[in-house]
């Protein structure tokens, strides 16, 4: 099995398939790597040798941000666009859409469950 940056790559996968199960790495990305590495796209992980294997753990560590490294500076940006206060940032801070979706009807991944409000109760008079 081969473990490359902390994530056990699939065995009965393809290598492009397989290399997009590391967070940062996208099919184009995968393709890349296996091309400047030599190693056919169309042969499975299990499949690859060591030499093969160490050769893409080096071109993904000196010239990708992938895993944890990707995702702090991910969570550093939007920390940084909460700070300074632009519309992102609040829109990032109340939970709302960030990029001009309307919010009336749908914009549910982002605004959660719905809460439900009560009417309020006019007084009759007798």
């Amino acid at each position: 099995m081969a473990r490359i940056r902390g994530i056990d790559l699939p065995k009965n996968k393809r290598g492009v398939i397989g290399l997009t199960y590391i967070y940062g790495i996208g099919p184009s990305f995968a393709k890349a790597i296996l091309d400047k590495s030599k190693v056919s796209q169309d042969k499975k992980v299990q499949d690859w040798s060591d030499d093969e294997v160490n050769a893409i753990r080096k071109i993904i560590g000196d010239e990708y941000t992938v895993e944890g490294e990707l995702r702090s500076e991910t969570q550093m940006n939007i920390k940084r666009l909460m700070d300074i206060g632009c519309t992102r940032g609040i829109r990032h801070r109340i939970g709302l859409p960030l990029r001009g979706q309307k919010t009336k009807n749908n914009a549910r991944t982002r605004k959660g469950k719905r809460k439900t409000v009560a009417n309020k109760k006019i007084a009759s008079i007798k």
